[in-house]
């Protein structure tokens, strides 16, 4: 996986202040091989997003089940397809704990992510994966500060090929719907089966 040096700084600076974020967190919290932000409460579960219907889907729709987002688009060349496949191995590996698992895919591109395409797009991965995108720009601005994501747009050759540098990592929630760890694009599939092994 190959990161730009505007990817590379993004990255450092948010998963730098992540760390300061949750320092002071809880000891009594189970260790994890991801960051355990369960004690930073700056983050929040009050979202809606909606799929490729339409139907406007909130985190409460999946209550006792540990639920995965990760922001990316469709377009993306590397990291976001990487992610995904690599998803689809930690659900493989889990087995029947699967089934308490929801991969979510929040768009990042809206411009260009069609909901049909986003669903296509997630589906090839996993048919269990869910594309979802914000109600409107306004929404979608809200969930970015909420989640400390950064997106970036890179201008391309023509109007159609920019590219988006973006926040790589996999926020879960777990089963009562508190956001408990960050998943960093360093770790390896049994490192994230084992850290979602014991949210479960």
């Amino acid at each position: 996986m190959k990161f730009s040096l505007s990817q590379v700084t993004t990255l450092s600076i948010f998963f730098i202040s992540i760390l300061l974020m949750t320092a002071c967190g809880d000891q009594a919290h189970p260790l994890f091989q991801s960051l355990n932000i369960s004690a930073n409460k700056a983050f929040t579960s009050k979202f809606s997003l909606l799929d490729s219907l339409d139907k406007p889907i909130t985190l409460a729709a999946y209550k006792g089940r540990v639920v995965a987002i990760f922001f990316g688009y469709i377009h993306c060349p590397d990291v976001c397809p990487t992610t995904l496949a690599e998803m689809n191995q930690v659900i493989h590996k889990l087995g029947d704990d699967a089934k308490k698992i929801q991969v979510i895919f929040v768009t990042v591109d809206p411009e260009r992510d069609t909901p049909e395409l986003l669903s296509e797009y997630v589906h090839a991965f996993n048919p269990d994966f869910l594309g979802l995108r914000a109600i409107d720009e306004v929404a979608f601005e809200k969930m970015k500060r909420d989640f400390r994501v950064v997106v970036e747009k890179v201008e391309g050759k023509t109007p159609d090929s920019y590219t988006i540098d973006h926040t790589a990592g996999i926020y879960v929630f777990d089963q009562k719907g508190q956001l408990r760890i960050l998943m960093r694009p360093d770790q390896t599939v049994d490192q994230m089966v084992e850290d979602l092994k014991k949210l479960l």
